[in-house]
């Protein structure tokens, strides 16, 4: 054989280019992701994240069991059993926009912890989906009310994931478009509740 009849040899150089030309973006990615403290500053949801999701105690309060907040999506309002305008205002929110999820309104539940004189049954005039009044006044409830930031409680709506991690709030006097869009958002990426 002679030298112009040899074989070609392989190009092992080229092979490691496309190599690392197809590698590289992933690796710079990782290494941004998890190698620094930087995070993309944009946000979708129109709520508060609470981060960590605080996972909620399980007690049973009446007429409710321990499961009350597993298994569905919660949107949980904190307030005196009186109920004032302006808790009849966030029931109201809270109603319309469970209503408004359309054939989601089986995955989501509205919630209503009375912490004092449980509870107006009048204050949800619709049975349908029904709001589950739920008496928080018994020091049982000491507990799983000590998880909500106590801060302007009486105008806002607290989510609670379908597993009873208080992950979001959200202010009732905010557009009520931008609940109804963080909740299509959470029930299409969620395949629990």
């Amino acid at each position: 054989m002679t030298a112009g009849n040899a074989p070609p040899r392989p190009k092992r150089g080229l092979l490691l280019l496309l190599l690392l030309l197809f590698f590289s973006p992933l690796l710079v990615a990782f290494l941004v992701y998890y190698g620094s403290s930087w995070r993309p500053v944009g946000r979708t949801n129109h709520g508060t994240l609470i981060e960590p999701p605080l996972p909620l105690p399980r007690v049973a309060l009446p007429p409710a069991d321990a499961q009350l907040l597993i298994g569905k999506w919660s949107l949980v309002y904190i307030g005196d059993g009186a109920c004032d305008s302006q808790c009849r205002s966030t029931l109201y929110f809270i109603r319309q926009t469970q209503l408004s999820l359309g054939n989601l309104i089986p995955r989501v539940q509205r919630v209503w912890l009375a912490t004092n004189h449980c509870c107006d049954r009048s204050a949800d005039s619709e049975l349908q989906p029904p709001l589950i009044a739920v008496d928080a006044q018994a020091t049982a409830a000491a507990p799983l009310l000590a998880m909500f930031p106590d801060d302007q409680r009486a105008t806002t709506i607290f989510i609670v994931d379908p597993r009873g991690n208080l992950m979001m709030r959200y202010d009732s006097s905010a557009d009520p478009k931008g609940l109804r869009e963080d909740l299509k958002k959470l029930l299409s990426l969620s395949h629990i509740g």
